[in-house]
């Protein structure tokens, strides 16, 4: 990161009432939150995607992928949000004091934005904080997503199944209404930790620069979103997010 882009940041920062974070998987990596497929590991290093995040996997072997999520919430437990995560909680009070606001829309399915003290508007790939029904609108509590064996329904009977986004499914909706809203009415776009190649998340970042909002990206490496960036901090959300915000 050059002074100057520091202070690049800083400014479209200050300027901005409304600002939108978009954040990836390098948000929460330096909490020690492992990608999806660093995370086949150990027990899971035979396993493809395909037999622990699609619908065909789940219905061939629902145990085998609970164990899997299950284990990744485990994990969730053991960590802490960086300071990277209370930079953006920090920057959101303050905001709020000004009379604006912080919107986060993640595609991460940790908890550790709101551990630090925010409040995030779209979860776009699910949580693994509480499973859901696969039949049925009910959603259980966050302690059930650590049960070792998979639960059933207390209404229905059904499987409780995680509640995130498989390859193949679509979207909720509901988030991506609240992600494309918050996008839309932000004066600057932070994007955090992505490699901008997951759509349709990848298109939101679009839908701000076609709009002419400015984009800070923050980001070791260049991304498929780095064309898109007013300003460019070539740095780990930790290291970065407290220096401009």
């Amino acid at each position: 990161m050059s002074a100057d882009d520091l202070a690049a940041a800083r400014r479209l920062i200050d300027d901005a009432a409304n600002v939108c974070v978009f954040s990836g998987a390098g948000m929460s990596a330096e909490s020690g939150i492992p990608t999806f497929r660093d995370a086949l590991t150990g027990l899971w290093a035979n396993y493809e995607p395909a037999d622990l995040a699609t619908p065909s996997g789940w219905r061939r072997d629902p145990d085998l992928v609970w164990g899997w999520y299950r284990d990744r919430a485990e994990t969730l437990r053991t960590v802490e949000p960086n300071d990277g995560h209370r930079a953006i909680a920090d920057l959101g009070r303050r905001k709020k004091l000004a009379g604006g606001r912080v919107s986060i829309v993640t595609q991460n399915v940790d908890d550790l934005h709101e551990r630090a003290g925010s409040t995030v508007d779209a979860h776009l790939h699910g949580s693994l904080i509480g499973p859901r029904c696969e039949t049925c609108p009910y959603r259980g509590d966050a302690d059930l997503s650590l049960a070792r064996e998979r639960p059933r329904c207390p209404r229905c009977g059904a499987s409780l199944r995680p509640d995130v986004v498989w390859f193949g499914e679509i979207l909720p909706k509901l988030a991506w209404l609240n992600a494309s809203a918050a996008v839309g009415q932000c004066d600057l776009l932070i994007i955090i930790g992505t490699s901008g190649v997951i759509r349709p998340a990848a298109n939101l970042p679009l839908l701000a620069a076609e709009a002419g909002t400015p984009i800070i990206e923050v980001n070791p490496e260049p991304s498929a979103l780095t064309p898109l960036a007013t300003v460019h901090l070539e740095s780990t959300a930790a290291a970065a997010l407290p220096a401009i915000s």
